[in-house]
């Protein structure tokens, strides 16, 4: 598979770094053009929590979603927090494809 690559843009939060960046091999592995978050606030940069940033990254996030084909959540153990499900619901709202890390059985009603 060389030159058409989907381009999948992880969502979750950021309390798991270490799945998120297992998702991102995995997927790149796969043929993917993978797109993740710059900071991991809840795992450790605090930049995240200076005044105006943690909107910024929000909004930025956003636009990470319009750049992709679908977007991959990982939500480890079911989790799923309320930025989460913003960025799933503007997935969904824009017409991505929306796949999970772990099912819930509840996807499609968030």
């Amino acid at each position: 598979m060389v030159g058409k690559y989907k381009v999948i843009t992880l969502c979750g939060s950021t309390r798991f770094k270490d799945e998120f960046i297992e998702a991102q091999k995995r997927l790149t592995l796969e043929g993917n053009i993978v797109i993740s978050v710059g900071l991991f606030g809840h795992s450790g940069d605090n930049e995240v929590w200076s005044e105006g940033t943690k909107e910024m990254l929000d909004d930025m996030h956003k636009r990470k979603i319009d750049m992709a084909d679908e977007i991959f959540v990982v939500n480890v153990g079911g989790y799923i927090g309320s930025s989460t499900r913003s960025e799933i619901d503007y997935a969904l709202k824009t017409g991505k494809v929306v796949k999970y890390l772990e099912e819930t059985g509840t996807e499609k009603y968030w």
